[in-house]
């Protein structure tokens, strides 16, 4: 058994391959697409404050459809709807980790004040 090694130097090296930011995709037919990021607004509505999760999907939906409309080449415009739906979903599930701990100092700390009724 003999393995045999290509020494060959080649000029698809990983740096010279990377022609896109990390918002745009490659969508059907080899066209470039803004991501929606339609899983993470779904999962901040599940996960995080629902009307906060909301807000991302109604960007995300209006990032699917400004990519429709694109035809190819990613609009501005849905650049900064990808970009809000980012922030609305992950600001949702920050805010929900938020909110539960705040529950959970506010009973310690109500739980700290009755103790001085008696």
């Amino acid at each position: 058994m003999s393995i045999k090694m290509n020494h060959e130097p080649t000029t698809n090296t990983p740096l010279n391959t990377i022609t896109h930011s990390g918002d745009v995709e490659r969508g059907p037919d080899d066209q470039h697409q803004v991501r929606d990021y339609r899983k993470l607004a779904i999962c901040s509505i599940i996960c995080g404050l629902s009307c906060v999760g909301v807000v991302s999907l109604i960007y995300s939906v209006k990032t699917r459809e400004l990519n429709k409309k694109s035809g190819g080449e990613p609009a501005y415009k849905a650049k900064e709807y990808s970009k809000k739906t980012l922030i609305w979903a992950v600001g949702a599930m920050v805010a929900l980790v938020a909110f539960i701990i705040l529950i959970i100092l506010l009973t310690g700390l109500l739980s700290y004040l009755l103790t001085f009724i008696n």
